[in-house]
């Protein structure tokens, strides 16, 4: 931006936005000043509102902000130091009274009041010393940082004795933090001592098991973590005072698996393992602020290698590349509304300058030392250094994290509230303006869209050569939270509940399952997220589409091989899309087989089906190869299923009609219904050997016997059986007499047929078709066949017999039937 188009400075101290607010306030500070016990306290509260730096200062205050009046006015005789004294001094005295109120006290209550009242304090303090342009940006989140660094350390010493005196851990009263094995990570803005104003904490807590002391080893992990939950309460718990810091622990390894407080040993797997490259760029910023320093020092030093790879393949930095590419960046020029815009979010925003700086401090800072530091500006500038950037680029992204971040602190002292959003409303935008320092509306949106659109372009040319991922918006499922403009993204494709969406992708990317356990699968699942998002959102129900879809992932036993198949052939990731969004039986079976999808990979899953004598052969073949009879069953099994998926995709995609898909079906039923036949009469046989003369066969009825199988029907199946006159018995080790065999027989094969293996079920199979239905017996003699069917059989029993037919068996006595 040109010094001639460069807007004016913002006014310090800004005017008040609100005179209403403002009268009331100044009666408010009035009265405080009559109740005040002290009279120099009081006479000087007064005396204030006559002195026109002062009364500059204040009116900011009153005029503009609800929770900062509150804070004046809850104090006295601080504010009025705070208004007419150096910051560094009221800043002084919060820290001393804070260390003499919660150093060394047993008492929990008293501890939290402390936080709570130098919390209030330390951020009167700032804002003064912001509104005032005494402090720079780097002064003033700096202040908050070193604050939530005492909070966090006071608090967790505190917790530590009360652990020590009740007998779960053994800890030094006089140094609880010292040699403890515990120590908390900072992380995030915290990390970086970039802190904003009314900033929820980043933190981490980890233990070394082998310097934790304990009288019950075992129950380590169990104390930590309440020890844990004790520290957050203590700092984010509102009470009368209010609250300290919000505590936000999710940038710990896998948040949603991991406990909150996790041994070193553990975290060391999860990164060597599973860890992605946006919790590498979190841990740039990673720094010990309360605990064990050696022990913490120690983990950092581990983690070094992870955060900061001297080689990096193609592969890491097309994932780092992929963290940017995921966002729908815009080059300048496109409209931006400023009202209701997200500072930290939006495009031009705060997160486009960090990115800026960490994707390159990723990719380039294992090999230059210089550009391993932890704060924005000084990446930049290391960048810079290192003609990674030219320096022009530097200083304006500079000057640009300077403005937003002080615009976004101005927002969050409106109301103490962690917003970001400018807001919506035009008359309150312009109250908004003044307190931002400029004289309304118009010379605040120049300035803001000037440095907005300053980020954009340069954000936007980063990687430029690469194509986006994004698709019509933000899809972004890195970091601890998720990101506001992926969901509207979600949304407007058709997801009803697109946190759950982003919840599950995000899961995805920490290698909760089998198929995302490898860096590689989880790279090339990033470059697939936007396709198949865009595929299952076509479906009739995206959201029961894509939890189908997370199902089947979750139960595939590795993901490379298919991922990369869907990368080579998007096709196929429309065809599973189809799949999880139109057809639910189909859809659950693939869930809890996926093995199935293996035979769309064959080169010839969608040629038409063969016929019956060319799928028998296919079959046989197979089997062929098998040693054991249980080999034999899972085989079988595994081919039915491969082919009756291929009929019912076939049909899916309109590629067969009902008829032939029934025919299909059919065919591939005799197929596996023959080859079981001799397989289990010889396993059969070697017991019982057979009947010498005997003959058996299979009568298929009903939707088999038509050869009108659905994917869904079971298998209506009648077993007849002959033998020659004066046969009386099997010819085996332990024979078996005629009926008695027969009946064995058909009860192991009908087993063979529907029992469950290690491979999935097969058919299910009704025999209620056979003469005297359940009360006779499995197989009938073909002399017991046709007395039944001439003396005894029912008019609707005689009419199924009109669709039998051989199935499997002996072809003459199936000829006699």
């Amino acid at each position: 931006m040109s010094t001639a188009n460069k807007p004016k400075s913002p006014r310090s101290p800004p005017l008040p936005g609100r005179p209403d607010q403002l009268e009331l306030g100044l009666e408010k500070w009035r009265e405080a000043a009559d109740r005040c016990s002290n009279a120099a306290v009081a006479e000087a509260a007064v005396g204030l509102l006559d002195d026109n730096r002062s009364r500059a200062l204040l009116d900011a205050i009153l005029g503009n902000s609800p929770f900062l009046t509150q804070c004046l006015l809850s104090d006295i005789a601080f504010s009025v130091d705070v208004v007419t004294k150096p910051p560094e001094s009221s800043l002084q005295t919060a820290f001393e009274t804070l260390e003499g109120d919660a150093g060394t006290t047993a008492d929990t209550a008293a501890l939290n009041k402390a936080l709570r009242v130098a919390r209030r304090r330390i951020a009167l303090v700032t804002a003064a010393a912001d509104l005032s342009g005494a402090w720079p940006l780097e002064t003033v989140t700096g202040t908050l940082s070193r604050f939530a660094d005492r909070a966090v350390a006071l608090t967790t010493a505190h917790h530590l004795r009360r652990a020590g005196a009740n007998g779960t851990l053994t800890v030094d009263p006089d140094d609880p933090l010292g040699r403890s094995g515990v120590f908390i990570l900072g992380l995030g803005k915290l990390g970086a001592h970039e802190l904003n104003y009314s900033s929820d904490i980043d933190i981490a807590v980890f233990y070394d098991p082998d310097r934790v002391s304990a009288p019950d080893p075992d129950r380590i992990r169990q104390t930590l973590v309440r020890l844990t939950q004790a520290v957050v309460a203590s700092l984010q718990e509102r009470t009368a005072d209010g609250y300290v810091f919000r505590t936000d622990l999710r940038l710990r390894p896998d948040p949603n698996s991991t406990p909150l407080a996790i041994s070193t040993l553990a975290a060391e797997a999860y990164y060597e393992s599973m860890g992605q490259n946006w919790e590498r760029a979190a841990m740039i910023k990673a720094r010990v602020i309360a605990g064990d320093a050696e022990a913490g020092a120690e983990f950092l030093a581990m983690l070094r290698p992870f955060v900061w790879r001297r080689n990096l393949d193609f592969a890491a930095i097309q994932d780092v590349h992929s963290i940017k590419r995921q966002i729908n960046a815009h080059h300048g020029g496109a409209a931006i509304a400023v009202a209701g815009h997200n500072l930290k979010l939006g495009r031009g925003g705060i997160r486009e300058i960090e990115f800026f700086a960490q994707t390159q401090q990723l990719i380039f800072g294992g090999r230059a030392p210089e550009l391993r530091t932890p704060d924005t500006c000084g990446a930049l500038r290391g960048l810079a250094a290192a003609g990674r950037i030219d320096d022009a680029t530097a200083e304006t992204m500079i000057e640009a994290y300077h403005f937003l971040r002080t615009i976004e602190h101005r927002l969050q002292m409106v109301d103490d509230q962690q917003t970001h959003s400018l807001p919506e409303d035009a008359h309150a935008l312009d109250v908004f303006a003044k307190f931002a320092g400029y004289d309304g509306v118009d010379t605040f949106t120049a300035a803001l869209l000037g440095q907005l659109h300053t980020v954009e372009d340069h954000y936007a040319a980063l990687f430029e050569e690469a194509p986006t991922l994004s698709g019509a918006g933000n899809l972004v499922f890195t970091g601890g939270e998720h990101d506001p403009d992926t969901l509207k993204t979600l949304a407007g494709l058709g997801y009803q509940d697109p946190e759950t969406v982003s919840t599950l992708i995000r899961g995805w990317h920490h290698g909760r399952y089998h198929a995302t356990r490898s860096g590689r699968s989880r790279q090339i699942l990033t470059e697939l997220i936007p396709t198949l998002v865009a595929e299952l959102a076509q479906t009739a129900n995206p959201d029961v589409a894509f939890r189908r879809f997370d199902e089947f992932l979750r139960g595939l036993p590795a993901g490379l091989q298919l991922f990369s198949l869907f990368h080579a052939k998007p096709e196929l990731m429309r065809l599973v899309a189809e799949i999880m969004g139109t057809a639910p039986r189909l859809a659950s079976h693939l869930s809890r087989q996926p093995s199935l999808f293996d035979a769309v990979i064959a080169g010839e899953f969608f040629d038409p089906m063969p016929g019956r004598e060319a799928l028998a052969d296919d079959l046989a073949a197979l089997a062929g190869k098998t040693e054991t009879f249980e080999d034999t069953l899972d085989t079988v099994r595994r081919w039915t299923a491969d082919q009756r998926f291929c009929v019912d995709v076939q049909f899916l995609r309109g590629m067969i009609d009902a008829e032939s898909a029934g025919g299909s079906h059919s065919d591939i039923a005799d197929a596996a219904v023959s080859l079981l036949l001799p397989a289990t009469e010889a396993e059969f046989a070697r017991r019982h050997g057979r009947v010498p003369g005997g003959a058996f066969c299979i009568l298929g009825l009903g939707k088999l016997g038509g050869r009108e199988l659905s994917t869904t029907s079971d298998l209506d199946l009648v077993f007849v059986y002959c033998t020659p006159d004066g046969a009386e018995q099997s010819d085996g080790d332990k024979p078996l007499a005629v009926s008695h065999f027969y009946a064995r027989f058909a009860q192991r094969y009908l087993n063979a047929l529907t029992a469950p293996t290690s491979a999935g079920a097969l058919f299910d199979v009704d025999m209620r078709l056979r003469p005297a239905g359940a009360h006779g017996p499995l197989a009938s003699s073909l002399t017991a066949f046709r007395d039944y069917l001439a003396d005894k059989a029912w008019t609707w029993e005689q009419m199924a017999m009109t669709r039998a037919r051989l199935v499997a068996g002996d072809a003459d006595l199936g000829a006699a039937v």
